[in-house]
């Protein structure tokens, strides 16, 4: 496992949101699996993933594969929200500097993105 990945291993273990800040490039991308536009920059994609911090790091969140290597990571997760199985994918790309670049996720079934879909603008309205 790479410095990188174990860093952001680091922030999903801990739940340390503040964390996002020494990991994010300043000029990172946020690609949503319901929002069409890449979001770009450090500020939305920590509010993006902060939001789903909140939404998916329940006590049932894991990840069940991984494959890697020194600037990229796929990473498969399993986590259950208000009773749905939600399987979903991180696709992270690093920079030179070891700064989250790139980060982009996939989610399914539909069922999954729906909720996921309602709880993010909820949360996202509120910040």
């Amino acid at each position: 496992m790479t410095n990188h990945l174990a860093d952001w291993h680091h922030v999903i273990t801990s739940r340390d949101i503040a964390k996002l800040d020494d990991i994010l490039a300043a000029n990172a991308t946020f690609h949503s699996p319901v929002v069409h536009t890449p979001q770009v920059g450090k500020d939305i994609t920590k509010m993006y993933l902060s939001a789903a911090f909140h939404i998916l790091l329940n006590d049932s969140f894991h990840y069940v594969r991984e494959v890697a290597d020194d600037n990229n990571a796929i990473l498969e997760f399993m986590v259950v929200v208000d009773g749905i199985q939600v399987n979903g994918v991180d696709m992270i790309r690093w920079d030179q500097d070891g700064k989250i670049i790139d980060f982009k996720v996939m989610l399914r079934p539909y069922k999954a993105i729906n909720l996921i879909k309602e709880k993010m603008r909820e949360m996202l309205e509120s910040a």
